[in-house]
C-alpha cells in the first residue's frame, strides 16, 4: 500500500486522491509537518529551501562521538537481523 496525503476536515480523514486500499485496511495517521502551504514548488519556495539548505553546518564528530555511533549503528543492524 502507498503512502497517501489527506486533509482533516469536519472530524473525517479527506483523501488528496484516489485510495485503491482494500476495505478494513488499518492506517497509521499522523499529522504532516509541513502543511500544504510550505511545499510549495514555486520557484520563491525552492530558493528558500536552497537558502536554508545552504545555511546548513557540517556534523562534524569528534572520535569518541564516532565510535559511539557506529556502535550503536551496529548494535541496532544486530538486533533488526535477529528480530526477522
Amino acid at each position: 500500500m502507498n503512502m497517501i496525503r489527506a486533509t482533516w476536515k469536519d472530524g473525517q480523514i479527506v483523501p488528496d486522491g484516489p485510495v485503491d486500499w482494500p476495505d478494513g485496511a488499518r492506517l497509521l495517521v499522523e499529522p504532516d509537518p509541513m502543511p500544504n502551504e510550505e511545499c510549495s514548488d514555486s520557484p520563491e519556495a525552492i530558493a528558500d529551501w536552497l537558502r536554508w539548505y545552504d545555511s546548513l553546518q557540517p556534523l562534524i564528530f569528534t572520535d569518541e562521538e564516532r565510535a559511539a555511533w557506529e556502535a550503536e549503528r551496529q548494535a541496532r543492524s544486530r538486533g533488526g537481523k535477529s528480530n526477522s
